[in-house]
Protein backbone atom coordinates (compact mmCIF):
# COMPACT_ATOMS: atom_id res chain seq x y z
CA UNK A 1 0.00 0.00 0.00
CA UNK A 2 1.36 3.62 -1.21
CA UNK A 3 1.65 6.29 1.54
CA UNK A 4 1.98 9.66 1.37
CA UNK A 5 2.06 12.39 3.63
CA UNK A 6 -0.45 15.56 3.89
CA UNK A 7 0.24 18.16 5.79
CA UNK A 8 0.44 18.06 9.48
CA UNK A 9 -0.69 14.55 8.96
CA UNK A 10 0.54 11.52 11.07
CA UNK A 11 1.28 8.38 9.68
CA UNK A 12 0.35 4.90 11.09
CA UNK A 13 0.94 1.77 9.08
CA UNK A 14 -1.50 -1.11 9.71
CA UNK A 15 1.04 -4.46 8.60
CA UNK A 16 -1.33 -7.12 7.10
CA UNK A 17 -1.10 -10.70 9.12
CA UNK A 18 2.15 -12.23 8.24
CA UNK A 19 3.01 -16.29 9.32
CA UNK A 20 6.69 -15.73 8.69
CA UNK A 21 8.63 -19.23 8.32
CA UNK A 22 11.54 -20.09 10.76
CA UNK A 23 14.37 -22.49 11.41
CA UNK A 24 17.04 -22.60 14.19
CA UNK A 25 18.83 -19.85 12.74
CA UNK A 26 22.46 -20.14 11.17
CA UNK A 27 23.54 -21.33 14.64
CA UNK A 28 21.83 -24.50 14.98
CA UNK A 29 24.35 -26.71 16.29
CA UNK A 30 25.23 -24.23 19.08
CA UNK A 31 25.88 -20.64 20.19
CA UNK A 32 29.29 -19.74 22.18
CA UNK A 33 30.01 -16.81 23.73
CA UNK A 34 33.45 -15.06 24.38
CA UNK A 35 34.09 -12.29 26.85
CA UNK A 36 37.43 -10.33 25.15
CA UNK A 37 39.65 -7.48 26.25
CA UNK A 38 39.11 -4.08 25.13
CA UNK A 39 41.84 -4.06 22.56
CA UNK A 40 41.86 -7.41 21.18
CA UNK A 41 41.64 -7.46 17.43
CA UNK A 42 42.38 -11.51 16.50
CA UNK A 43 40.47 -13.63 18.33
CA UNK A 44 37.01 -12.96 16.42
CA UNK A 45 38.60 -13.91 13.69
CA UNK A 46 40.19 -16.49 14.10
CA UNK A 47 36.91 -18.18 16.23
CA UNK A 48 34.85 -17.37 12.67
CA UNK A 49 37.66 -19.36 10.97
CA UNK A 50 37.57 -22.11 13.61
CA UNK A 51 33.84 -22.57 13.73
CA UNK A 52 32.06 -25.29 11.95
CA UNK A 53 29.14 -24.85 9.79
CA UNK A 54 26.26 -24.25 12.47
CA UNK A 55 27.92 -23.39 15.25
CA UNK A 56 27.35 -19.63 15.86
CA UNK A 57 30.50 -17.18 17.68
CA UNK A 58 29.63 -14.43 19.32
CA UNK A 59 31.79 -11.66 21.32
CA UNK A 60 31.40 -8.95 23.97
CA UNK A 61 34.14 -6.58 25.86
CA UNK A 62 35.56 -6.50 29.61
CA UNK A 63 37.18 -3.30 29.76
CA UNK A 64 41.14 -2.94 30.50
CA UNK A 65 43.77 -0.62 30.93
CA UNK A 66 46.11 -0.23 27.69
CA UNK A 67 48.91 -2.50 27.88
CA UNK A 68 49.88 -6.22 28.93
CA UNK A 69 50.63 -6.12 32.26
CA UNK A 70 49.90 -7.66 35.85
CA UNK A 71 48.00 -4.82 37.30
CA UNK A 72 46.19 -4.31 34.08
CA UNK A 73 45.28 -7.90 33.68
CA UNK A 74 44.56 -8.32 37.32
CA UNK A 75 42.00 -5.32 37.25
CA UNK A 76 39.41 -7.21 34.61
CA UNK A 77 38.54 -9.52 37.04
CA UNK A 78 35.82 -6.63 38.29
CA UNK A 79 34.23 -6.39 34.82
CA UNK A 80 33.77 -9.83 33.99
CA UNK A 81 30.56 -10.75 35.40
CA UNK A 82 28.98 -7.41 33.35
CA UNK A 83 30.09 -8.49 30.56
CA UNK A 84 29.02 -11.84 30.41
CA UNK A 85 25.85 -10.97 31.64
CA UNK A 86 26.15 -8.44 28.28
CA UNK A 87 26.36 -11.73 25.57
CA UNK A 88 23.18 -12.75 23.82
CA UNK A 89 20.70 -11.95 26.87
CA UNK A 90 17.53 -13.43 24.62
CA UNK A 91 19.51 -16.41 23.40
CA UNK A 92 20.70 -19.79 24.81
CA UNK A 93 24.60 -19.75 24.71
CA UNK A 94 26.41 -23.20 24.94
CA UNK A 95 29.27 -21.71 26.75
CA UNK A 96 30.62 -18.82 27.79
CA UNK A 97 34.82 -18.08 28.28
CA UNK A 98 37.11 -15.63 28.82
CA UNK A 99 39.73 -14.91 26.06
CA UNK A 100 42.39 -14.12 27.39
CA UNK A 101 45.29 -16.42 28.14
CA UNK A 102 47.62 -14.56 30.15
CA UNK A 103 44.65 -12.52 32.03
CA UNK A 104 43.18 -15.94 32.87
CA UNK A 105 46.74 -16.60 34.70
CA UNK A 106 46.72 -13.63 36.36
CA UNK A 107 43.09 -13.76 37.12
CA UNK A 108 42.89 -17.61 37.79
CA UNK A 109 40.66 -19.72 36.12
CA UNK A 110 38.29 -20.76 39.49
CA UNK A 111 38.22 -16.76 39.61
CA UNK A 112 37.37 -16.24 35.90
CA UNK A 113 34.84 -19.18 35.90
CA UNK A 114 33.02 -17.64 39.18
CA UNK A 115 32.41 -13.93 37.82
CA UNK A 116 31.47 -15.80 34.33
CA UNK A 117 28.74 -17.65 35.99
CA UNK A 118 27.71 -15.16 38.35
CA UNK A 119 26.76 -12.90 35.05
CA UNK A 120 25.39 -15.42 33.06
CA UNK A 121 24.17 -18.50 35.94
CA UNK A 122 22.46 -20.57 33.29
CA UNK A 123 25.48 -21.21 30.85
CA UNK A 124 29.13 -23.12 31.32
CA UNK A 125 31.74 -21.27 31.85
CA UNK A 126 35.03 -22.07 30.75
CA UNK A 127 38.79 -19.92 29.93
CA UNK A 128 40.83 -20.00 27.22
CA UNK A 129 43.70 -21.39 29.55
CA UNK A 130 42.08 -23.99 30.51
CA UNK A 131 41.30 -25.05 26.83
CA UNK A 132 45.11 -25.32 26.49
CA UNK A 133 45.88 -27.50 29.25
CA UNK A 134 43.18 -29.63 28.15
CA UNK A 135 44.60 -29.71 24.89
CA UNK A 136 47.95 -30.48 25.61
CA UNK A 137 47.00 -33.29 28.41
CA UNK A 138 44.66 -34.37 25.16
CA UNK A 139 47.97 -35.27 23.74
CA UNK A 140 49.59 -36.69 26.16
CA UNK A 141 51.99 -33.83 26.22
CA UNK A 142 53.94 -33.45 29.62
CA UNK A 143 57.23 -31.89 28.89
CA UNK A 144 56.72 -28.52 26.59
CA UNK A 145 58.57 -25.26 25.28
CA UNK A 146 56.49 -21.97 25.72
CA UNK A 147 56.47 -19.35 23.49
CA UNK A 148 54.74 -15.77 23.76
CA UNK A 149 54.92 -12.10 23.29
CA UNK A 150 54.87 -11.00 27.05
CA UNK A 151 57.60 -9.26 29.40
CA UNK A 152 59.32 -11.54 31.56
CA UNK A 153 57.14 -10.74 34.70
CA UNK A 154 54.05 -12.19 32.62
CA UNK A 155 56.21 -15.48 31.57
CA UNK A 156 57.15 -16.13 35.12
CA UNK A 157 53.80 -15.98 36.48
CA UNK A 158 52.73 -18.40 33.24
CA UNK A 159 55.52 -20.50 33.83
CA UNK A 160 54.91 -21.11 37.22
CA UNK A 161 51.19 -21.56 36.30
CA UNK A 162 51.75 -24.30 34.28
CA UNK A 163 54.43 -25.94 36.47
CA UNK A 164 51.72 -26.26 39.02
CA UNK A 165 49.42 -28.05 36.54
CA UNK A 166 52.08 -30.57 36.23
CA UNK A 167 54.11 -29.70 33.19
CA UNK A 168 57.55 -30.00 32.85
CA UNK A 169 58.77 -26.38 31.03
CA UNK A 170 62.40 -27.33 29.23
CA UNK A 171 62.22 -23.22 27.37
CA UNK A 172 60.49 -20.34 27.91
CA UNK A 173 60.80 -17.17 26.03
CA UNK A 174 58.76 -14.00 25.55
CA UNK A 175 59.21 -11.33 23.08
CA UNK A 176 59.02 -8.48 25.75
CA UNK A 177 55.97 -6.99 23.80
CA UNK A 178 54.01 -4.79 26.07
CA UNK A 179 50.90 -3.59 23.70
CA UNK A 180 48.20 -5.53 21.74
CA UNK A 181 48.81 -3.08 18.47
CA UNK A 182 52.56 -4.53 18.48
CA UNK A 183 51.37 -8.36 19.34
CA UNK A 184 48.98 -8.78 16.69
CA UNK A 185 51.40 -6.91 13.83
CA UNK A 186 53.97 -10.19 14.35
CA UNK A 187 54.18 -11.87 11.45
CA UNK A 188 52.95 -15.32 11.34
CA UNK A 189 56.00 -16.30 9.08
CA UNK A 190 57.99 -15.09 12.27
CA UNK A 191 55.96 -17.26 14.76
CA UNK A 192 56.82 -19.53 12.83
CA UNK A 193 60.86 -18.74 12.94
CA UNK A 194 60.53 -18.39 17.15
CA UNK A 195 58.21 -21.64 17.38
CA UNK A 196 60.98 -23.98 16.06
CA UNK A 197 63.94 -21.61 17.70
CA UNK A 198 62.38 -22.71 21.25
CA UNK A 199 62.31 -26.22 20.43
CA UNK A 200 64.01 -28.43 22.66
CA UNK A 201 64.33 -32.06 21.54
CA UNK A 202 62.95 -34.00 24.66
CA UNK A 203 60.13 -31.62 23.97
CA UNK A 204 56.26 -33.85 23.75
CA UNK A 205 54.97 -30.52 22.50
CA UNK A 206 55.25 -26.70 21.67
CA UNK A 207 52.80 -24.03 23.03
CA UNK A 208 52.08 -20.39 21.67
CA UNK A 209 50.79 -18.27 24.12
CA UNK A 210 48.36 -15.19 23.81
CA UNK A 211 44.94 -14.44 21.83
CA UNK A 212 46.54 -12.21 19.82
CA UNK A 213 49.06 -14.12 18.05
CA UNK A 214 48.51 -15.04 14.60
CA UNK A 215 49.24 -18.09 15.70
CA UNK A 216 46.72 -20.59 13.95
CA UNK A 217 48.03 -19.67 10.02
CA UNK A 218 50.83 -21.53 11.12
CA UNK A 219 50.00 -24.74 13.30
CA UNK A 220 50.63 -27.25 10.31
CA UNK A 221 53.64 -25.87 9.06
CA UNK A 222 55.57 -25.78 12.99
CA UNK A 223 54.15 -29.12 13.18
CA UNK A 224 55.05 -30.16 9.71
CA UNK A 225 58.69 -28.70 10.50
CA UNK A 226 59.51 -30.10 14.06
CA UNK A 227 57.31 -33.34 13.92
CA UNK A 228 55.31 -32.35 17.44
CA UNK A 229 51.91 -31.13 17.93
CA UNK A 230 51.38 -27.44 18.67
CA UNK A 231 48.45 -26.12 21.03
CA UNK A 232 48.19 -22.53 20.54
CA UNK A 233 46.31 -20.30 22.78
CA UNK A 234 42.63 -19.46 20.40
CA UNK A 235 42.81 -23.40 18.71
CA UNK A 236 42.99 -24.49 22.17
CA UNK A 237 40.50 -22.26 23.05
CA UNK A 238 38.04 -22.93 20.71
CA UNK A 239 38.39 -26.96 20.86
CA UNK A 240 37.73 -26.70 24.68
CA UNK A 241 34.53 -24.51 23.58
CA UNK A 242 33.47 -27.19 20.76
CA UNK A 243 33.69 -30.18 23.13
CA UNK A 244 32.08 -28.28 26.02
CA UNK A 245 28.88 -27.74 23.22
CA UNK A 246 28.67 -31.72 21.99
CA UNK A 247 30.25 -30.33 19.24
CA UNK A 248 33.13 -33.27 17.97
CA UNK A 249 34.19 -32.24 14.57
CA UNK A 250 37.49 -33.29 13.56
CA UNK A 251 38.92 -30.04 11.65
CA UNK A 252 41.98 -29.88 9.48
CA UNK A 253 44.21 -27.12 8.89
CA UNK A 254 44.35 -26.51 12.24
CA UNK A 255 47.16 -29.11 13.84
CA UNK A 256 46.84 -32.92 15.53
CA UNK A 257 44.52 -31.19 18.51
CA UNK A 258 41.68 -30.39 16.09
CA UNK A 259 42.54 -33.55 13.58
CA UNK A 260 42.16 -36.01 16.20
CA UNK A 261 40.71 -35.30 19.69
Amino acid sequence: MALTKAQNEEIFVQSQQWQPEFDHSSAWRARLGFVLISNDTVIEEDMFRLAPEGVGVHFTRSPMPTGCTVENLASMEAGLAVSAAELLPEFDLDVVCYGCTSGSVVIGESNVVRELVRGNPKRKATTLVTGVIEGLQALSARRIVMGTPYVDEINSIEAQYFIDKGFELLNVQGLNLTFDADITRVTPRYICEFAQAIDHPEADAIFISCGAMRAIEVIEEIEQATGKPVVTSNQGMMWKCLRMAGIEDRINGYGRLFREH
